[in-house]
């Protein structure tokens, strides 16, 4: 097969305190060398913590609406919106509203939560 090929039935479900996220698409599917895709789920109030990772992802929202703090510039995205978050830059996502997010990076992507000694590596959605 030319296409790595994912159905319904085998999209992995992460739940947090924060949020769930189901994994589309990622190299533990076998369907991805490097890339991985996800959704993000958060009811209204949630809030992940404030965290960074070793490489760029891109968030857009497919309905609800979040807060995205990014270096401590607060922006608010609705239904339609996308925002690109470089390497390195501290983030946290609070959800204004019911809403789901679709996201994409790395696989390798390495997270660290600010105020903790050690990185606490690579989420298990991502990779």
């Amino acid at each position: 097969m030319s296409a790595g090929l994912i159905r319904t039935h085998e999209v992995r479900r992460t739940e947090t305190p924060n949020a769930v996220m189901n994994t589309l698409a990622s190299p533990s599917q076998g369907s991805t060398s490097g890339l991985s895709m996800w959704t993000a789920q958060m009811r209204a109030g949630q809030r992940g913590p404030l965290h960074s990772f070793d490489s760029e992802q891109i968030w857009h929202v497919l309905h609800g609406q979040v807060e995205i703090t990014i270096d401590g510039e607060q922006l608010r995205l609705g239904a339609g919106d996308t925002v690109v978050v470089a390497a390195g830059r501290e983030r946290q996502v609070t959800a204004l509203a019911e809403t789901q997010m679709l996201v994409c990076g790395y696989a390798t992507a390495v997270a660290s939560v600010s105020g903790e000694a050690s990185p606490r590596g690579v989420p298990a959605w991502i990779g």
